[in-house]
């Protein structure tokens, strides 16, 4: 698994990174894991416009993918290792005993042929599952329930993986991606080893035309439009925002401003908030 640069044969190439896709064994998903998905692109039930700058795009088929690993102590066999048009990381699709198949995300160092298993006693080995308090202090781990029973809902990014620092009680306290450190149930399940295709996060598109492929509509930065159409708008030439800081079109404060709610139930599982980033943050831009 690595990445792959292509020569300046036209403006298009000069700057694209793609992965290599070396991992990839099947090209066609299985069909009775797939469902059709509508993409809203953008619109709310009425068809108006809700987020801006979506739409278009390549068809997709929805993987189903299992986040819960709910199929215990029966031992499953990874048949293959696929693509997923819906998400960054790969999904390997599992040959349960029973006959039942199943998709999960890949882990990496997880190759065809291995042996998964899901359940409290499960060994400590790649791709297997099983509950927080089950895991030796250190272990990295990924697709990590918030809830029990409900499923995987964080660290499920390619290249992602959380760190298990210390159990005490009914919490088991993990250091996340985000640096953020937090306590969550024990009895929540997780996947141990990192998600794979770690070099997602060097790839570059390299012309607007993959971005369209996407889904994604053009963006225009506020302060090249008029003050009727942004906060940020107007002006002769090159001129300041005129604002203490950058907003959204709408007037509410952007890039840096905090949207979490300060009564969350959750703030309490807290242990040490995530690292700051700067008003911009890294590839940040004007709204």
């Amino acid at each position: 698994m690595g990445i792959r640069y292509y020569r300046p044969y036209t403006p298009g190439t000069r700057e694209r990174v793609v992965t290599d896709f070396s991992e990839v064994t099947r090209t066609e998903p299985e069909k009775s894991l797939t469902r059709s998905a509508h993409r809203v692109k953008g619109r709310n039930n009425r068809g108006i416009v809700t987020c801006r700058h979506r739409g278009g795009g390549h068809k997709r088929l929805y993987r189903i993918i299992d986040f819960r690993r709910n199929k215990h102590n029966i031992p499953a066999k990874v048949a293959s290792i696929e693509y997923d048009p819906n998400r960054n990381a790969r999904i390997a699709l599992l040959h349960y005993q029973d006959g039942e198949k199943r998709y999960i995300l890949h882990p990496a160092g997880l190759a065809v042929g291995a042996t998964v298993i899901s359940g409290p006693d499960s060994p400590f080995e790649v791709g297997n599952a099983l509950p927080l308090a089950n895991m030796p202090l250190g272990t990295t781990v990924h697709n990590i329930e918030l809830v029990p029973g409900k499923g995987g809902q964080i660290v499920r990014a390619a290249g992602a993986s959380a760190q298990v620092v210390a159990k005490e009680g009914n919490f088991v306290t993990l250091k996340l991606p985000s640096t953020e450190v937090r306590m969550i149930r024990r009895e929540c399940y997780a996947t141990i080893g990192q998600v794979g295709n770690i070099e997602a996060r060097n790839t570059k598109l390299g012309k607007a035309g993959r971005k369209r492929w996407k889904g994604r509509r053009p963006e225009v930065r506020g302060s090249v439009m008029n003050p009727v159409d942004h906060p940020h708008g107007g002006g002769e030439g090159r001129a300041p925002i005129g604002r203490s800081g950058p907003v959204t079109p709408w007037g509410k404060p952007a890039l840096g401003a905090k949207t979490r709610k300060k009564r969350k139930a959750s703030n309490a599982l807290i242990v040490r908030r995530r690292r700051r980033t700067s008003k911009r943050g890294r590839g940040g831009r004007e709204s």
